[in-house]
């Protein structure tokens, strides 16, 4: 269906990918329309292709899949349209005196004769040149969209194409159009494999096979991996493409000769990397042997004396008596006299205790200390049990975007090192290989590195296993911690969570207990149980717990009835369910309303933080930031969101960042502590069903976890110690370091 229109009222615009919903005043009327715009001109007349749908809230739009922007005909028509400032440099003012000066003919004099216009008053060079590239832009996406919808490119994809190649588009897309796969986000190779089929690409085209090892590559590195091995490689991308293997390896081979990849040995066994994951784990074991090489500054007392100090200030503070136990002073005296150190250990190991002695200790010999974690919920567990000040370690290194190289980039490196002589970063098994990279890269030599945390939970969303790496390589010091405390003991959360560690079933208590295992058999009773829970049971039974916000339900799973995405919309209902008179705000498949439980999905360094008289405190909000609905602007199509007493306002395509959190992912509660804890156990993928994950969900939880489910899967889930299999170098470049440091030659 074909729609011809002026458009109209604006009423949402997404400048990066286009997508628009707009009013276009028809012969029969105005009509709401929502499609992809390359640049969408209020006052300019359009032929929509599309059909008519109905929204759910907005009720009938016609949904356009391609557009054509027509040419204004007439004095009146082309005065308008040049008013509406669609060309830069031209006002109302200006189309008065263009129309005055050369009638109908004003946009043929602006295309085809520009320098015409330097005889008007006003219009000089600068301003001439800003009018003719603005008027040339149009006119350009209006020829390449066509040739880019020939060739069977979604709208959408032909505006993205644009923003990126420009006048380029069309030579670059026909030259090789798997540079998109490269070059655009979300550009798959399948599209792009497409295209080169139209275009007439060769099977074995080098340019084909180069994408498809690429894509195989960066898949892996989105499982975990930095590297592959290179038989493997060759066989995925052998069944991905169909080409030889023996071309394959040719061609892997020329791009590591180009730098595009690079090859090592990893246990006797050739691997591939793409060149950016080699570069951070070469940089990494180089600035590990820097540090822990280099000598920090000399401890000016007896150890010992250190810790009974530190003992008695923390006693103190806290009006009870702290005493370290031969575990702990081992740990402490560990990291006082060594530049690098880890402390590992379970939950109820003392890991918090030993960070706030060290906090101590450090305090009384003058040295400047810096506590960071990889995520912002981390990173406040770490400043309000250490009463320090913590922060994530992207916010330690400044992270900030760079207009000049148009990315983000840290503010600290080595060349501005971070000023501070202590480092102590906690969970570090959250940490991926490039956070590490930048970390150390910005640490200067002669300061001190303790990292803590428990390399049994999950490793990191990100490429990399940079803890279990390290830890196994034996080349930094670690202390294993493995005595639970008294207070600790008494939880069947800690020695439960020991238990499954050790591939032992769990064991419950009676209605004093901190942990229960309620069974159900079928998914629709664990919902019933779970809507139960959080719907006023526990609230009426545990003191400690003050409203739903207390409780969080962990699923291992995005999928299926119990995945996150549905448990969310069913315990919306239960929770936060639609009141008269309260706004509500539909952004795709979610429904937000005021009080909602929220959760940032993706780290985004450029969102504005105001306070609550909405002054500006900052800039950055991080993946795993819980916060609340405060307001919903429906007019704006926006909401204000209160995390940690910061106030962030969520708009356009901010709200791909953010999701309801009634209900999250194993994954995306690393870092964080809740009070209480429900975990669904019914059937899920066997890459999920795994002993880390039960027991990374299990010690979440504060003061109560619950398991709602069939104990056949519990059982499943802990006889599968299968780690997360991930293919890193970064403990084999660690073991060379150390055979180096002991025999004086690589690997020898």
């Amino acid at each position: 269906m074909i729609k011809e229109g002026k458009l109209g009222k604006i009423i949402f615009n997404n400048s990066d990918n286009g997508y628009t919903v707009a009013i276009l005043t028809t012969d029969e009327g105005s009509i709401r329309v929502a499609g992809v715009f390359n640049e969408p001109k209020t006052g300019s007349s359009y032929r929509l292709e599309g059909r008519f749908t109905v929204h759910k809230r907005y009720g009938e739009q016609f949904s356009f899949i391609s557009y054509e922007e027509i040419q204004p005909e007439g004095i009146d028509a082309i005065r308008e349209f040049l008013a509406a400032g669609n060309i830069r440099g031209i006002g109302p003012k200006m189309a008065d005196t263009l129309i005055d000066t050369f009638g109908d003919e004003a946009l043929a004099v602006i295309e085809n004769s520009p320098e015409k216009l330097l005889s008007l008053r006003g219009i000089g060079p600068s301003r001439l040149a800003n009018i003719t590239e603005s008027f040339a832009e149009s006119r350009d996406f209006a020829k390449i969209s066509l040739v880019l919808r020939e060739l069977g490119i979604e709208m959408a994809d032909a505006v993205r194409i644009y923003k990126m190649y420009g006048g380029e588009s069309e030579r670059v897309v026909k030259d090789n159009p798997y540079a998109l796969v490269d070059d655009l986000y979300g550009m798959t190779f399948s599209k792009a494999d497409k295209l080169a089929e139209k275009l007439g690409f060769d099977s074995e085209s080098e340019f084909r096979i180069e994408s498809g090892i690429k894509f195989i590559l960066k898949k892996e590195a989105s499982s975990g991996s930095t590297l592959m091995p290179e038989n493997m490689l060759v066989e995925s991308v052998v069944e991905l493409i169909d080409a030889s293997s023996e071309r394959v390896r040719e061609v892997v081979k020329q791009m590591a000769f180009a730098g595009e990849l690079q090859m090592d040995m990893v246990d006797d066994i050739q691997v591939v990397y793409l060149y950016g994951y080699y570069y951070a784990e070469q940089r990494v074991a180089y600035n590990l042997k820097r540090i822990k090489e280099a000598e920090p500054k000399a401890v000016p007392a007896t150890i010992d004396n250190l810790i009974s100090d530190a003992e008695k200030d923390l006693a103190d503070e806290y009006g009870r008596n702290i005493k370290l136990s031969n575990e702990q002073r081992y740990a402490v005296k560990a990291s006082l006299m060594g530049s690098t150190t880890i402390i590992t250990g379970g939950p109820g190991t003392g890991k918090t205790t030993i960070i706030n002695v060290l906090v101590r200790i450090f305090h009384r010999l003058d040295m400047t200390i810096a506590l960071s974690a990889p995520t912002g919920r981390a990173a406040k567990r770490m400043q309000e049990a250490s009463g320090e000040p913590a922060m994530t370690i992207h916010r330690l290194l400044e992270y900030v975007y760079s207009v000049d190289e148009d990315e983000m980039r840290f503010g600290r490196t080595d060349e501005r090192p971070l000023e501070q002589e202590v480092f102590i970063i906690d969970e570090a098994s959250m940490i991926d290989i490039m956070l590490m990279d930048g970390l150390l890269n910005a640490i200067k030599s002669g300061s001190i590195v303790i990292f803590t945390g428990d390399a049994d939970q999950l490793p990191p969303v990100g490429a990399g296993n940079v803890l279990r790496d390290m830890i196994a390589s034996e080349y930094i010091y670690t202390v294993c911690l493995k005595e639970i405390f008294r207070q600790a003991q008494d939880s069947r959360i800690a020695t439960n969570a020991h238990l499954i560690n050790n591939g032992e079933f769990p064991e419950t208590g009676g209605h004093d207990s901190d942990f229960f295992i309620i069974e159900r058999y079928n998914e629709d009773d664990i919902i019933e149980e779970i809507k139960g829970l959080v719907g006023g049971r526990l609230e009426r039974f545990y003191d400690f717990i003050k409203s739903a916000d207390d409780i969080q339900v962990l699923t291992p799973t995005k999928r299926g009835i119990l995945g996150s995405p549905s448990l969310n919309s069913i315990l919306q209902e239960i929770i936060n369910p639609a009141a008269e008179g309260e706004e509500e705000l539909k952004m795709g498949p979610q429904t937000f309303r005021k009080g909602d439980k929220v959760m940032q999905l993706k780290n985004d360094y450029q969102a504005e933080r105001r306070d609550t008289t909405n002054l500006e405190i900052g800039q950055g909000i991080f993946n795993g930031d819980l916060g609340k609905v405060d307001s919903i602007n429906l007019q704006e199509r926006s909401m204000l969101v209160s995390s940690d007493d910061n106030l962030i306002t969520y708009e356009g395509e901010m709200f791909d960042e953010v999701d309801l959190a009634y209900a999250i992912t194993v994954h995306k509660s690393q870092g964080s502590e809740f009070p209480a804890v429900i975990i669904p156990m019914w059937h899920i993928p066997p890459m999920l069903m795994t002993r880390n994950l039960l027991y990374t969900a299990i010690t979440r939880g504060k003061k109560l976890v619950i398991i709602v489910g069939d104990p056949k899967y519990l059982h499943w889930m802990i006889s599968n110690n299968r780690a997360d299999s991930r293919f890193t170098g970064l403990k084999h470049k660690l073991v060379d370091l150390d055979a180096f440091d002991k025999q004086g030659v690589w690997g020898k």
